[in-house]
């Protein structure tokens, strides 16, 4: 009870503590009622703030000081750091090992409640113990970490090993891949890609165990950037390699085929997977980009043994064309080398001012005779033919003019008219049986020699047919 009342009294006296303190604001309020004119005209005395006591605010300080203190103790780097706080101003000096531990030090201090704002006064340490040292224990930790993860890394190791493995032993059954893809060329090229795939399956494997598959991310990232600018560095080269693929599917042509790509005329001696080479009918090697060849019109003349010569002869223009060119079939259909089947063919080409020109067609076997060695023999045979029907092949005509004369037409004619020859002539001249149109195959022999010889990889294969 006598608590009680000493509480009720104590209470008391701070309620008229206050209302003596606050008797002068009242007083003056009820003067500015009464006189508002002169209250307006007297200035007003603001009122005093209250202020926290110094006690207060230097506990406060003393416990954010000693709170920052205890933070850095527990950081490396920040053991040195000395903090001073003074009206919730915290003031950081001492030495750190670098701008980012200063930077940290600062953004610590920061967050703490009761801080107003945080003065850094910090300075590296150069000293050799405090920049060497901390790279010494962080070589240590790493190496530390290195020896305590080579029983993963082996395993990993193991991982990848065994499945590149797998993959090179899988890609060299090279009869399974020859049998599952059209060529030789497809075979390696798939059994290459399978190697590939396995290794990078057993890398990508590997860098899971160990957890570094972002590492793996960052690889392919920068390899497919390199291998777009290496992509446009070499786009020829991509261009002739997939030329390749194509070529190797297509089989556009046979080993020791006669063929003409674009302008140039040669026998095939092989396909590589980078050029096609050519034995033109001189004997020399023409290697032939397979990107020029794939674009290229291809010709080949060995893809139909069955082929047509041509050639043209003319008679004079008093001559019955009908008539020549019954007495050239006769001499041409005469010829072992020419088929009968289709037979020889001739028509009128041209009708010129002293001459008709008439065209003459056969066809021959290449396998039993040379074409150009047919054709040269049918233009004999067909010339002497005409000439011994007494028809007059075609004459040169020239006109000769002279000063103070008139003009004069004058006629080149030969010594001997057509169809007569002297006596030597008619004795060396070949019976039309005796004309020689044996294949030629001296540049055949030597194709089949260098590739008998030579054990260079082909992308030619017979079982697929020719396109």
């Amino acid at each position: 009870m006598t608590t009680y009342r000493r509480l009720v009294a104590i209470a008391c006296l701070a309620i008229a503590a206050m209302v003596f303190a606050a008797a002068p604001g009242l007083e003056q309020r009820a003067l500015a009622q009464l006189n508002p004119a002169e209250s307006a005209a007297q200035p007003a005395t603001p009122e005093p703030l209250i202020e926290p006591s110094p006690e207060g605010t230097a506990a406060q300080d003393a416990v954010i000081a000693a709170r920052l203190r205890g933070i850095f103790r527990e950081i490396n780097g920040l053991e040195n750091v000395r903090v001073a706080a003074d009206a919730g101003v915290v003031r950081l000096s001492g030495l750190v090992p670098d701008d980012a531990a200063a930077n940290r030090a600062e953004a610590i201090a920061q967050r703490v409640s009761g801080v107003v704002t945080v003065e850094t006064q910090l300075q590296r340490d150069l000293s050799v113990g405090g920049n060497v040292e901390p790279v010494v224990d962080k070589f240590e930790a790493s190496l530390q970490n290195f020896l305590s993860a080579l029983p993963l890394i082996g395993i990993a190791l193991a991982v990848a090993i065994l499945f590149g493995l797998a993959g090179h032993v899988l890609a060299s059954f090279s009869r399974f891949w020859q049998r599952v893809t059209p060529n030789i060329f497809l075979a390696d090229l798939v059994a290459g890609a399978v190697r590939v795939v396995f290794i990078l399956v057993g890398i990508f494997i590997g860098l899971d165990i160990l957890d570094a598959t972002a590492l793996l991310g960052a690889v392919l990232g920068g390899a497919g950037v390199i291998g777009l600018a290496v992509g446009f560095a070499l786009r020829d080269t991509v261009d002739n390699y997939m030329s390749s693929i194509m070529l190797s599917i297509r089989q556009p042509f046979r080993a020791n085929d006669h063929v003409l790509i674009g302008e140039r005329e040669g026998r095939v001696v092989r396909l590589t997977s980078r050029a096609t080479i050519l034995m033109t009918l001189d004997g020399n090697h023409l290697r032939l980009p397979n990107a020029t060849v794939f674009k290229a019109e291809i010709l080949n003349y060995s893809r139909n043994p069955q082929r047509r010569f041509s050639f043209e002869l003319g008679v004079d223009a008093d001559d019955d064309p009908a008539a020549a060119i019954e007495t050239g079939l006769r001499a041409i259909n005469g010829q072992d080398f020419v088929l009968n089947e289709p037979e020889a063919t001739a028509e009128i080409k041209e009708v010129g001012d002293s001459n008709i020109l008439i065209s003459f067609h056969g066809w021959v076997d290449q396998r039993n005779s040379d074409f150009l060695k047919a054709r040269g023999a049918a233009i004999r045979v067909t010339k002497n033919a005409l000439e011994e029907c007494g028809f007059a092949l075609p004459e040169p005509i020239y006109r000769l003019r002279f000063d103070n004369a008139a003009p004069q037409l004058a006629e080149a004619r030969p010594v001997q008219k057509a169809g007569g020859s002297t006596p030597l002539q008619k004795e060396m001249k070949p019976s039309p049986n005796m004309l020689d149109v044996s294949p030629e195959d001296h540049v055949e022999r030597l194709v089949n020699s260098e590739r008998s010889d030579d054990g260079s990889a082909d992308l030619l294969d017979d079982r697929q047919p020719v396109e």
